[in-house]
């Protein structure tokens, strides 16, 4: 395939180590213009999250699927405010930092009938995925980043020192990361958006964001 991955460098990076096989790859910062179909088999959007406007040139390419990172919007409330008359060809993915070199990628559809074009594309890509229900934040980052908010409300009241807490999560829980470590790696502010679109979207007050956290991701 010839695939187009638009993001940053970093996360790039992070592509590149879940691997790409023999495919052919090109990386740009931003869409700027229509991507054509009969130029690229496959857009790989990094970041569709924080520049929702790039879905307007993809409603103008419905040929060509787009495996978007998409935890902070879901693609029900994306398609209506996108006129993708022509059909609707995005699938959201975990691309979170961190979680994109990860040995199975989550994923969510609009609707069944792009099953088979996300099994087609996966099995091209050589890549394990898990489908979730199209929602607001998916599963894995609204977990994490509540379980990262809820840290830091126990380090604000002076529960627990932030090492503590990291120490007692690793060992106690069996987590990769300590919660404060996880919040580092994946960025305060991405933790801080999840949380705020999930709680804007439920209305759920396990999502309201910590003030210390808030403070942090305006501080970045």
């Amino acid at each position: 395939m010839h695939i187009l991955v638009v993001g940053d460098a970093a996360r790039y990076e992070e592509l590149q180590q879940k691997g790409l096989g023999s495919h052919r790859v090109r990386r740009v910062q931003e869409i700027d213009a229509v991507i054509l179909p009969g130029t690229f088999d496959l857009v790989i959007d990094l970041a569709l999250d924080d520049a929702l406007h790039h879905a307007a040139a993809y409603a103008k390419a419905p040929a060509v699927p787009v495996l978007a990172g998409l935890a902070k919007t879901s693609l029900s409330e994306l398609m209506g405010r996108y006129a993708f008359s022509h059909g609707f060809n995005i699938i959201a993915c975990n691309w979170l930092p961190d979680f994109i070199n990860r040995q199975v990628t989550e994923t969510a559809i609009l609707d069944d009938g792009q099953k088979p074009l996300l099994k087609g594309l996966m099995q091209q890509l050589g890549w394990s995925y898990e489908l979730v229900q199209d929602s607001v934040g998916m599963v894995t980052p609204r977990v994490v980043s509540m379980i990262i908010n809820e840290a830091y409300y126990t380090a604000a009241a002076g529960t627990a020192s932030r090492e503590d807490i990291d120490i007692a999560m690793r060992l106690g829980t069996n987590y990769p990361y300590g919660p404060f470590e996880w919040a580092q790696r994946i960025g305060i502010k991405h933790v801080c958006d999840i949380l705020t679109a999930v709680y804007n979207a439920t209305g759920d007050e396990r999502y309201q964001v910590c003030a210390l956290l808030q403070q942090e991701a305006q501080n970045q």
